[in-house]
């Protein structure tokens, strides 16, 4: 790849050198101050990728050192932790049991928690749609008892028309 990249402004300053039409002399010149501009470029750009991996490497470097450093502080803690935990208290076998149990309970608490408030919302859903429909038929009733109480003071009155009507015929 770096083998195109320096034949390539090569190229271009020929390239640049045989479409220019004026005189020979300055095409010349131009070509050759172009050649030189790029060469510098591309010197400079080749060593700022040289300088930017140089720093990529070191850092990677530093960074494996500072992985091995953090292992070993690990496996001293790991050793630190073994050591504690074989100063426990004497009852810890007991108490770890115990714990498990509780935590145990725990799980299955909590879904029979959730059961409870589920069914609590359903309860008290259904009871204010039972208590509306109570209301509804308590209306009903009551629209029922007037029309009833209407329809029997029609009749009684056609009842007392009638009587009338047939005791004016006698």
């Amino acid at each position: 790849m770096k083998a195109t990249e320096t034949s390539q402004p090569t190229v271009q300053s020929r390239q640049l050198g045989t479409q220019l039409s004026g005189s020979m002399s300055f095409s010349s010149q131009m070509s050759k101050e172009d050649e030189e501009m790029s060469r510098n470029a591309l010197s400079a750009f080749r060593a700022k990728e040289e300088e930017i991996e140089k720093k990529k490497m070191e850092i990677k470097e530093r960074v494996q050192a500072q992985l091995g450093r953090v292992e070993e502080e690990t496996k001293r803690l790991a050793l630190i932790r073994e050591e504690l935990e074989g100063l426990a208290d004497p009852m810890r076998k007991e108490v770890a049991l115990v714990r498990k149990k509780v935590d145990s309970v725990n799980k299955e608490l909590k879904p029979l928690g959730l059961t409870v408030q589920k069914k609590e919302r359903e309860y008290k859903e259904a009871l204010e749609a039972f208590n509306e429909k109570n209301r509804e038929k308590v209306q009903l009733i009551t629209k029922l008892m007037e029309l009833v109480g209407e329809s029997e003071k029609m009749r009684m009155k056609k009842l007392e028309e009638l009587s009338k009507s047939i005791d004016s015929v006698h």
